[in-house]
Formats: C-alpha cells, sequence, structure tokens
C-alpha cells in the first residue's frame, strides 16, 4: 500500500506523548482550550444550538455525553455534533489561518466525549488533543488557499481529520488503526461554503466534522476499516478528489516537520466576531482611528486590497440573509465597527442584519483583490491594505499582515482569560466558571479529564 503520509500521520498521532511536546505548546495549547470552551458556553444559547439541541433530544434518549453549557446529555456522537456547532455559533472560536481551519471546534467535542467513555488523566487528554490540532492545518497546508476558493467549507472538509486524529490518540489506537481512523473520517468530508450567506447549517459544520472523526475513531477501535490511503489515492483520494486534480495539492505538507515545527502554535484567537478574513481589516481601521481620529459620518470611501481568497470569501456585496452573512461579510463588519465601536457579541443580532446606517456605510466599502497580496500565497491571505478617503479630502492608508490574537501578535493569558470570563458567564454561574478555567489551566494535574465536561454542565459547580 502506497500510504507514507497517511501512515506517517497515524504514527505521530499514535506515538504522541505528552512528555515530547514542548512546554511552550503544551502552555499554548491550554489557553486554545480555554478558548474553545468559552465559545461554546455562549453558543449554548443561540436559537440554531437550541433548534439542533432539542432536535437530537427527541431522537436520542441516551445519556452517556454533555451538551455543554445546558443539563442536557445525549450519545457520545450527537454530543460532539452539538457541541461542536456551539463552538462554532457565533463566530468567536479559533483559526489556524495558513490552514484555514476552525480547530477547537473541531478536536474538542470529539474528544471530551472520548473522555467521558472512557478514563484519561489530564496529561493523556493535553496530549490528544495537541495531536488533534497539528494534523487538520497540515492538511490544510496540503490542499492550500484554492481549497476553500473551489467552494468547500474548509473547517468542515478539514475539520475531520483533526477530530478523528484527536479521538484516536484519546481511545489510545495503534498506527494501524489510527490509519482507518483517519479513512473513514475522510470519505465522510463535506460542507460547502454557500452556507455563509446566511444559513444556520453554516454552524453546524464544525459539529458535524467532530461528529465524522469521531465515528472514524470508534469504529476503528472495533475493527471497522477505511480508506487506508485516503491521501494518496489517486483516483478518488481526498486530495484528488476534493482538489479536482493530480498535482494542485502538496502531499508533503502532511507530515512535513512533525514533532518538530508545532501547528498548535500557528492557531490564532479572534477578538472580534467575524469571520477571521475580516479582522485584519478591522485592525486597520483602530489604527488609523488612533491616528487621526474619525467616524462614520466623516467617511467618503474606504477601499481594502486584499487576497482574491478573501475577496471571494468575505468581499461580496452585504444582502441581509440572517446573522451569519453580517458576520461573514467584510463590508458590513467595517461598518460596524465604525458605527459601534466594536463588532463582538454585543453588535450582532436579527436587527442589526437590516440595520439600515451600517447598510449605507457597507456601500461605501470596497473590496478588491490585490494580486501582489495574493501572489504571497496562503501564509498571508489575510493581510490587507486599507485605504480611507475622508470627506474633507483627506487620505489614510495602513498595511496590515496579521490581526490580534495571530502570531506574532498572540493574546496575552489576561485577554484569554478576559474573554473566556465574557463568554462563560451567559451559561455559568462565576464559581464554576472559575473552577472550569482552573481545571483547565492545570489539566496536567486533572486525574480524570472527565471533570472538564462535568464542569462544562450547567448547574454542576
Amino acid at each position: 500500500m502506497n500510504n507514507p503520509h497517511t501512515r506517517g500521520i497515524a504514527g505521530f498521532v499514535s506515538g504522541l506523548h505528552y512528555d515530547a511536546i514542548p512546554r511552550e505548546v503544551r502552555e499554548r495549547a491550554k489557553l486554545l482550550i480555554l478558548d474553545s470552551l468559552g465559545c461554546a458556553l455562549y453558543g449554548a444559547r443561540l436559537q440554531w444550538c437550541r433548534i439542533l439541541q432539542r432536535t437530537l433530544g427527541r431522537l436520542d434518549r441516551s445519556r452517556a455525553c454533555a451538551v455543554w453549557g445546558t443539563r442536557q446529555r445525549l450519545s457520545a456522537p450527537h454530543a460532539a455534533l452539538a457541541n461542536g456547532t456551539q463552538v462554532q455559533g457565533f463566530e468567536l472560536d479559533d483559526v489556524h489561518r495558513q490552514g484555514v481551519l476552525h480547530v477547537g471546534a473541531v478536536v474538542l467535542p470529539a474528544l471530551v466525549a472520548v473522555a467521558e467513555l472512557r478514563r484519561m488523566s489530564g496529561r493523556e487528554f493535553l496530549a490528544s488533543a495537541v495531536a488533534g490540532y497539528e494534523i487538520g492545518p497540515r492538511v490544510g497546508l496540503c490542499m492550500g488557499p484554492e481549497h476553500i476558493g473551489q467552494g468547500w467549507h474548509s473547517g468542515a472538509t478539514l475539520g475531520v481529520f483533526s477530530a478523528a486524529a484527536g479521538a484516536a490518540r484519546g481511545l489510545a489506537l495503534d498506527a494501524g488503526r489510527t490509519v482507518h481512523a483517519l479513512g473513514i473520517a475522510g470519505t465522510q468530508a463535506s460542507g460547502l461554503m454557500a452556507a455563509q450567506y446566511g444559513a444556520m447549517v453554516k454552524r453546524m459544520h464544525a459539529g458535524r466534522a467532530s461528529q465524522s472523526g469521531l465515528y472514524g475513531a470508534l469504529l476503528a477501535r472495533d475493527g471497522f476499516t477505511g480508506i487506508p490511503d485516503v491521501f494518496e489515492s489517486e483516483y478518488g483520494g481526498f486530495c484528488t478528489t476534493f482538489s479536482r486534480s493530480q498535482d494542485r495539492f502538496k502531499l508533503s505538507e502532511l507530515t512535513a516537520g512533525l514533532g518538530e515545527t508545532w501547528q498548535t502554535l500557528g492557531v490564532a484567537l479572534k477578538f472580534y466576531s467575524c469571520v477571521g478574513s475580516n479582522h485584519t481589516t478591522l485592525d486597520a481601521l483602530r489604527e488609523l482611528q488612533a491616528e487621526r481620529p474619525f467616524g462614520a459620518k466623516d467617511v467618503k470611501k474606504i477601499v481594502v486590497h486584499a487576497s482574491q481568497v478573501t475577496l471571494d470569501h468575505a468581499g461580496w456585496r452585504y444582502r441581509p440573509a440572517g446573522i451569519a452573512s453580517a458576520q461573514m461579510n467584510l463590508s458590513f463588519c467595517a461598518a460596524t465597527l465604525l458605527l459601534e465601536g466594536d463588532c463582538f457579541v454585543g453588535q450582532f443580532d436579527e436587527k442589526a442584519v437590516t440595520d439600515r446606517a451600517r447598510m449605507a456605510l457597507a456601500e461605501k466599502v470596497e473590496v478588491v483583490a490585490d494580486p501582489e497580496i495574493t501572489g504571497k500565497g496562503s501564509k498571508y491571505r489575510h493581510a490587507v491594505r486599507v485605504k480611507v478617503e475622508l470627506a474633507d479630502g483627506g487620505v489614510l492608508e495602513r498595511y496590515v499582515e496579521t490581526p490580534r490574537g495571530s502570531e506574532p501578535n498572540f493574546a496575552s493569558e489576561a485577554q484569554v482569560l478576559a474573554k473566556f470570563d465574557k463568554l462563560a458567564l451567559h451559561a455559568l454561574k462565576r464559581t464554576q466558571a472559575a473552577q472550569l478555567r482552573d481545571a483547565v489551566l492545570q489539566m496536567e494535574k486533572l486525574k480524570d479529564a472527565s471533570r472538564i465536561a462535568k464542569l462544562m454542565t450547567k448547574g454542576a459547580g
């Protein structure tokens, strides 16, 4: 079987031990985990998440695993579906910008479910989480920005591999069974970017990917087989099929630097409640306002020079079609920041979607493809050059390559904790939120990682 990359990933995942992970990576992973859990707790109350909770509750009477931020319990696969949807529920969760993947939303729901099914220590949980955080981004690097450019929602299509890797490591599968876990997960990969134009199902993509990865690991554990060369197969493999080619992907990226270059450190956090493609523009506007104060009424026109991927992903002309469409549209988010002073959870509700002032200002924001930025590749796909023309004739310009929360400007621990508190307190009492925070930040001391799930249950503290 010609599957060196699939086997290479499986060998890394199955053989990853806590002590082999650099301290910097372990500490970063704990902050990333805490951020995702906070996002999920906020998501528990959202309309689309509640619909999913109710529907699954009618279908599933088992009580193996917690639905975070509620008192509800479901089977492990259904809990992963619900919890992944909650993490990605309001465009707040992490993103590996170069790998084009929301990582925590797919890794953690599957892995926490595994921790509820079988006892594992905090150290084992953390090693399993890092295994998941390492693999999905590498698949994204392999596929390149063309993957999302073709209309695939990469968080869903790539996410199955992160979920499968984390769950397989959590179940202590050997390399052979991990190959099959990846192969079962990969054939379930799906997710269409057209969901970004307002559909609730966009929020569910991460949950579905996490569920698919969990199915892959659980089935492989019991001897079910998957596609053993899921990445390498020339006909019907993941890479050839999703790229529609034999060469528009780089298989070498799948295993490049495993155990040496840690993609976990490339996962960024969000401090705006909108798609990651918009954050550099929002940062640029903030910086320009600090340089020379101006408001919405002072703006004649704004031109955002961006990569082709950003134009396709977020630069379309805004049309009100739900909160998701508002959060995904760059022009509308820029207008929101200028009119509201921020672009966080308090700025998005059903009324905001059709806010006339925001829609009028969004018409003054134009996004254009910049060949120079596009030519820099996926690492710089979110880079922008923002030009603001003011009514008094003044012109301001700012180039921003990476937004707040991304390397080399990763958030401080204090910023991560502040965001967590803002979000978690929507579902948990302050004392319970503090217990959860401490459990995650001292993960290596936990004897039983299922305590995380218990502390994510409403009223358990």
